[in-house]
């Protein structure tokens, strides 16, 4: 039996994986990989304004309430999902960090890695948590960083869509077609009480993608996510 494939998705708070990559999760475990999301945090303080407006609420309920929201939202999307828990606004990522992702690394071994994209002037998480996940990728691909673990090869990194992607300098390089599993994510994100708000604004970024990859290709898609690469396409046959 051929092991299945698998994919590692950094997250800088608990939900950013559902908003951003949720489609990506859902296609990739409906086909059989297997998918692991690492947050980073639970964006217990800049992330959960709805949480903090109850009377007596505490940083540890909000902790509890959000780990609960990205469990049930990883549930539905198919995937396993882990969490490091180093807080955020602000985020700190100390040598053990690193470390905890590379040996990740090379124990999942990913056919490829989603995270945020390299700049953020609205959010310092975001861009810390891409840089983190890149750098453990080089650690783990050190022949000379724990030499009785083999190391792992090069797997291409996407980052996925900001907020605010023109004041990220982020650009679309990928369209994938998520229409298939939409229901999926959309559920997904209900389960992100905290950040309601959200709900349409992600509906409305998963159709415009859609619009625009329908534009750029022969396909007729409704919904889709964008991403942007930092390293260069490799292929072997042909470029079709």
């Amino acid at each position: 039996m051929t092991e299945a494939k698998t994919a590692l998705v950094v997250s800088a708070h608990s939900a950013d994986f559902v908003w951003r990559a949720g489609g990506a999760i859902a296609l990739h475990a409906s086909l059989g990989w297997k998918v692991h999301i690492v947050c980073l945090s639970f964006g217990e303080r800049g992330e959960s304004a709805k949480l903090w407006k109850q009377p007596g609420m505490t940083l540890e309920q909000v902790k509890a309430n959000r780990r609960a929201e990205a469990m049930e939202a990883a549930s539905i999307l198919g995937a396993q999902v882990s969490f490091l828990d180093i807080g955020d606004y602000p985020m700190r990522a100390e040598l053990d960090v690193v470390f905890e992702l590379a040996k990740l690394y090379r124990e999942l071994r990913p056919a490829f890695v989603l995270s945020h994209s390299l700049k953020d002037p609205y959010n310092f998480d975001h861009p810390l948590a891409s840089h983190v996940a890149q750098e453990a990728r080089v650690v783990a691909q050190a022949h000379g960083h724990e030499p009785g673990t083999p190391v792992i090869g090069a797997p291409p990194v996407y980052l996925f869509e900001p907020h605010q992607p023109e004041q990220c300098e982020w650009k679309p390089e990928v369209f994938l077609d998520i229409s298939s599993v939409w229901e999926t994510k959309r559920a997904a994100f209900e389960t992100m009480r905290a950040q309601v708000h959200l709900w349409e604004y992600y509906t409305r970024v998963g159709l415009q993608r859609g619009a625009q990859a329908t534009r750029n290709s022969d396909f007729k898609i409704q919904y889709a996510e964008a991403y942007q690469r930092i390293f260069p396409h490799v292929t072997q046959g042909t470029l079709a």
